[in-house]
């Protein structure tokens, strides 16, 4: 799901994501409601009237920058005290608040206020935290007025495996519509993340959505897939694009460099993009060098289109039944060679 924090991915437009096959876009809470508010975005119809886009969104709660606002902001059983960080005002963000302030956005799917503990944290503050997160769950249910928009309720746990199960059991037991898991790419390496990751999937209901948040790196993709996730979210590729990095099957191009410059050959001859059916790298570099827009433009389009791809054809693996065999030679190449064991177990051990 591409990332359209303020209600717009940043440089790409409403036409282009349904061009490149975006199906979702996520939109923020947090940044919403304090600019433009929510009342103006309910006044166009929601965020599809506001920002044009036809298609579905879904709308974090605001926990994620209750991490990280750090010291700006004051955790208590109510909810989050926190000032702006565009005008200083003090600002309460609660359970009860941020369902409200999602029915106005008028997202298809809008997730439970919870909180997500920083990495590293111990043991005893995860506890606590999870344990108010389940409490916020069953007050963000009870304040939900649509019902027409899906819920999703948040497993937390940090990269505790203990914590995991409690916050498993406790959340599947709400029932309700889809999960997230959440608390992962915050910090932890890669050697942490994919044991709590594995968990979680196992433990949630094969029937409904599994959406790991935050994450979008391609060789995450690849590996989350095959335990089990199912919906993702981040800003990478089109942060990555406006520094002048392209996302390809042999692992990022970056076109600040000296070789781009002279290359007449596209991004990713196998990509169907507008960048890459029209631009070659040396132009693109060009752009770069000369700082006009068009550049992380075209960049961030590409990296969006390869992710959608990347996952298009990750189903087609499914479909076909050879997931594994397709993911591992997927990473042969991008890893050239060098598969990284956390990625070989999510792969071999854990495909479903």
């Amino acid at each position: 799901m591409p990332v359209g924090t303020q209600g717009t991915v940043k440089g790409i437009s409403p036409q282009e994501l349904t061009d490149i096959g975006s199906q979702v876009v996520l939109a923020n809470t947090y940044h919403l409601m304090l600019r433009p508010g929510e009342e103006l975005v309910r006044a166009h119809g929601g965020l599809p009237g506001f920002t044009a886009y036809p298609g579905p969104f879904l709308t974090d709660s605001g926990g994620f920058q209750v991490m990280s606002l750090g010291h700006m902001r004051q955790i208590d059983e109510r909810g989050v005290t926190f000032r702006s960080h565009l005008d200083g005002s003090v600002v309460e963000l609660t359970p009860e608040r941020s369902v409200a302030v999602q029915e106005a956005l008028g997202a298809d799917v809008i997730m439970a206020f919870d909180e997500c503990p920083p990495y590293p944290a111990t043991h005893d503050y995860v506890k606590r935290s999870l344990e108010r997160t389940l409490r916020w769950l069953g007050r963000s249910l009870e304040a939900q007025t649509r019902a027409d928009q899906a819920l999703f309720a948040i497993v937390q746990g940090g990269v505790y495996s203990d914590l995991r199960e409690v916050s498993l059991r406790e959340t599947v037991a709400f029932g309700t519509p889809g999960f997230a898991i959440g608390g992962m790419a915050v910090g932890e390496p890669k050697e942490e993340m994919y044991p709590a990751v594995a968990q979680t999937a196992e433990g949630l209901p094969e029937n409904k959505p599994r959406y790991l948040m935050g994450v979008g790196h391609p060789e995450d993709l690849v590996a989350s897939i095959a335990l089990g996730v199912d919906m993702f979210d981040c800003v990478y590729p089109t942060r990555t694009g406006r520094f002048g990095y392209a996302l390809t099957d042999d692992g990022r191009i970056n076109l600040n460099n000296a070789a781009s410059r002279s290359q007449l050959l596209p991004l990713d001859s196998d990509c169907d993009c507008y960048a890459c059916r029209h631009y070659t790298r040396a132009y693109l570099a060009h752009l770069i060098r000369a700082e006009e827009m068009l550049a992380p433009r075209m960049l961030s389009l590409h990296n969006l289109r390869y992710l959608h791809r990347l996952v298009e054809r990750a189903r087609e693996a499914i479909v076909q039944g050879d997931y594994q065999a397709w993911a591992l030679a997927w990473g042969e190449r991008y890893f050239k060679g060098k598969l990284p064991g956390w990625f070989s177990e999510a792969v071999v051990l854990k495909v479903r």
